[in-house]
């Protein structure tokens, strides 16, 4: 098993939430880490806190220009390219009769299109390194959540080409996974325009009964199953649920 002292690794999304978290994790643990995003000023506010093995770049993952150098950039950075942890996403919630086409597009580019041109744009570097995937799911595809259908299905994207990805790629020793989070506190609301960060915290901690464990997650819980699909030479095509057990249905008192 690997470990993650001296691993490559590019995660997008990097400023905030989960990627800021599995930044922060990662880089504890001695690995070199380039974190992109479109915001400049959370970066460097990561960077800051990280130190000497955390690189960002800014740019948009909808971009091509942007991916090309993201991956360059973590290339030099990290000597290689041992991990992608595609992460940078956004959410789009409506009722049907409300779908807007072009949102829609938009959405499934952010979460879904730019994530594979990134393994594209790797796939180089990663079967030299023998490294791996890892996409970023929820448990938007195992509970039900009105007025979310068009995130739920960005996210059963990710899952299902996880598999796929890992039949074609385990050939060159390329190893994808996928990681379904449950409730847990990021931005990806304050970004959308759906709720400030309080009221989004407020509401996420309110479902802490709907777990079996009786409480949401943390980007440190998240993380730590990062390091796992990263670090493990013979663990390809999973889909790792860290959920509390919210994808189980339960509701305490």
């Amino acid at each position: 098993m690997r470990t993650l002292k001296d691993m490559s690794v590019l995660i997008t999304g990097g400023g905030s939430g989960i990627g800021e978290g599995a930044a922060k994790h990662f880089a504890s643990k001695g690995a070199k880490v380039t974190i992109a995003g479109r915001r400049e000023e959370p970066l460097q506010k990561v960077k800051k806190e990280i130190g000497e093995l955390c690189h960002l770049v800014v740019g948009d993952v909808t971009q091509t220009s942007d991916r090309e150098r993201m991956v360059a950039e973590a290339v030099t950075h990290g000597d290689g390219l041992e991990t992608l942890i595609s992460n940078a996403g956004n959410i789009y919630r409506c009722e049907v009769e409300d779908f807007n086409e072009e949102e829609l597009l938009k959405i499934f580019h952010s979460n879904v299109v730019g994530g594979m041109m990134l393994v594209s744009e790797c796939h180089e570097f990663l079967k030299e390194t023998k490294g791996c995937v890892i996409f970023v799911g929820s448990v938007h595809t195992q509970r039900a959540f009105p007025n979310a259908s068009p995130y739920a299905a960005t996210k059963g994207a990710l899952e299902s080409l996880t598999g796929v990805l890992a039949a074609e790629l385990g050939p060159q020793g390329i190893r994808v996974g996928c990681v379904r989070p449950g409730a847990v506190i990021t931005e990806i609301n304050v970004r959308a325009g759906l709720a400030t960060q309080a009221e989004a915290a407020v509401r996420l901690e309110g479902m802490s009964n709907l777990h079996a464990l009786g409480r949401i997650g943390t980007v440190e819980d998240i993380a730590e199953a990062f390091e796992y699909l990263a670090c493990s030479d013979w663990v390809t095509g999973n889909v790792v649920t860290v959920d509390g057990g919210l994808g189980l249905g339960v509701t305490n008192e």
